[in-house]
């Protein structure tokens, strides 16, 4: 009896400690890493600007404005819609940190769900954050899950069913921001997010509307720009161009009948030239092997070459993976071009932009070599 009562004393001992540590873990993912505010940045904006009712929440993300001293178009760039896809993340903090413009306007969203960044997809074993090396040192990044955080949104539907459209989903996507747009004011948390953007959109009469993404080797829609048919002209020149850069991606439409996504309702529901990107990330794909920081960073994964050998996956994957280098060099050559074709087919709409790296100079170099020091 004695020695019942005592390994039950052990028994809960053990367990407040597993429990205390947890919670320490699970509470470090509600800080946000720093991001340093480039030469570039001229004023700041939160999404409570366009929705107060945000204000005080998660879904209360900063927005950068850059401005330039000549008048011209303006573009919005999304990231971390999905905070699981690390190159979406990476290339608007690359873009925050070194951008100059010119002429127009740009409005960089690095934490389009912020919510999602603040927890992970269960039962997936994903990292909490990885490490990129920089001049510096090494600076932190958090990786988060598609969906909006449960504490913020729950419980989720049977079945999701998207307010503007009526189309009906699993319940899950009532927490993906990419099913929510054009949002609702007096909707779900992440509703109101997306409404809080499209706002933004509207208010500011942004000419063009860039959502950084990435996407598992075994989805069809993978090295690619998803557009609107308002902006197919542009993206199909981009293409192009990239291809003349040694760069392959392939273009689809946005499908008309498919809802709730940035490149089908932000070109319905406002003027803005709406249009996706996607990269190969092998970390959030179904057939991947151990999911650890260093599938995030280099894309090297031995289950995928096999997969890639039987004719499974729809991106070229070898030894060599899709490292972050190549990811993030593919979203900010995307970026730029499309920027660029679209002040070449109107003028008015023209934005000067400076101080990027090119695609080359990050792969030879390294995200990290473009990201500043972080000074306490």
């Amino acid at each position: 009896m004695k020695g019942s009562k005592i390994t039950g004393i052990i028994l809960i001992v053990c367990a407040l400690g597993i429990a205390f540590a947890a919670g320490r873990e699970f509470l470090k993912t509600r800080e946000q890493e720093p991001i340093v505010k480039g030469e570039g940045i001229t004023s700041m904006q939160r999404l409570s600007d366009y929705l107060p009712s945000l204000k005080g929440t998660r879904g209360d993300s900063d927005v950068y404005v850059l401005q330039g001293a000549e008048p011209g178009g303006s573009v919005l760039i999304l990231g971390n819609t999905h905070p699981n896809e690390p190159s979406s993340f990476l290339t608007t903090v690359l873009l925050i940190e070194n951008l100059k413009v010119e002429k127009g306007t740009v409005y960089i969203l690095p934490r389009a769900n912020a919510s999602a960044l603040s927890h992970n997809d269960p039962q997936e074993g994903s990292p909490q954050r990885y490490t990129i090396k920089t001049p510096y040192g090494e600076r932190w990044f958090r990786f988060g899950s598609r969906a909006t955080n449960p504490l913020d949104q729950w419980p989720d539907p049977d079945v999701y069913i998207h307010a503007a459209s009526g189309q009906k989903l699993s319940g899950n996507e009532t927490r993906n921001l990419n099913r929510a747009y054009p949002g609702r004011p007096d909707g779900t948390f992440t509703e109101k997010v997306a409404f809080a953007i499209t706002e933004m959109i509207k208010k500011n009469d942004i000419n063009m509307t860039i959502d950084l993404h990435e996407a598992s080797p075994e989805y069809p829609v993978i090295n690619a720009i998803v557009a609107h048919e308002r902006a197919m002209a542009i993206s199909s020149q981009v293409v192009m161009n990239m291809e003349f850069e040694d760069i392959q991606i392939g273009l689809e439409p946005s499908p008309a009948t498919l809802h709730g996504l940035t490149h089908r309702e932000l070109g319905d529901y406002t003027n803005t030239y709406a249009a996706l990107m996607e990269t190969a990330n092998a970390s959030q794909g179904r057939l991947r092997g151990k999911t650890d920081e260093n599938l995030v960073l280099t894309g090297k994964d031995p289950m995928y070459v096999k997969a890639q050998k039987i004719g499974r996956l729809f991106v070229p994957y070898d030894e060599n993976g899709h490292p972050i280098e190549e990811r993030v060099g593919r979203h900010l050559t995307g970026v730029v071009q499309h920027i660029e074709v679209m002040g070449e087919n109107e003028p008015e709409k023209e934005i000067l932009l400076g101080g990027l790296p090119s695609y080359a100079d990050i792969l030879q170099n390294g995200v990290g070599a473009y990201l500043k020091e972080v000074k306490e």
